[in-house]
């Protein structure tokens, strides 16, 4: 990815929860025990997938991000419906042409 350019994506705590509840067992107690094994395992680099993903999530919100795919051009243009940044970049950069 090319330097400045940040991904967030929205799905990212599910995926990580999914993660510590996969094949769980029925019984709650032994479920509990294995997700506290799991995040005590994951450490600082699971704290800190969960730190951001939350945080990219609170940052798109914010932002008024209120559909995906969307692209944020500094913090000030949003493009929906796409998710190559190049392509986005292209559509921002021509409307600034437009505008005096």
């Amino acid at each position: 990815m090319a330097p400045g350019i940040r991904l967030i994506e929205l799905d990212s705590p599910a995926r990580i929860q999914a993660e510590l509840s996969a094949q769980l067992p029925s019984e709650p107690i032994q479920a509990a025990a294995i997700v506290q094994q799991r995040l005590k395992d994951g450490g600082a680099e699971l704290q800190r997938r969960l730190s951001a993903a939350y945080q990219g999530v609170a940052d798109a919100w914010s932002l008024g991000v209120v559909k995906i795919p969307a692209v944020v051009i500094d913090r000030r243009y949003v493009v929906y419906g796409d998710s190559d940044v190049n392509r986005a970049l292209a559509r921002i950069d021509a409307y600034r042409r437009t505008q005096p």
